[in-house]
């Protein structure tokens, strides 16, 4: 089975963010640092209800955070 298809911006509205690191994001919507790294690696698909924390945690709307298909190479 090919990588997963579901995108993310994270490390890019991280940065975008007063460079708020890993830890930081991770404690803001209560996971992991490591789950964190596994998102931005795409190594890992989020619960619905993580996604929208990490949205919220960016205040923009989940569209803008995440995507799916073939945008995953884009950006």
């Amino acid at each position: 089975m090919g990588k997963n298809l579901v995108g993310n911006y994270i490390r890019k509205l991280r940065f975008d963010h007063n460079e708020m690191t890993q830890q930081q994001l991770a404690d803001k919507v209560g996971v992991t640092r490591q789950t964190i790294v596994a998102l931005e690696k795409g190594n890992y698909s989020p619960s619905l209800e993580l996604a929208f924390r990490i949205s919220h945690a960016f205040k923009l709307p989940l569209e803008e955070v995440f995507f799916y298909g073939e945008n995953s190479e884009e950006r």
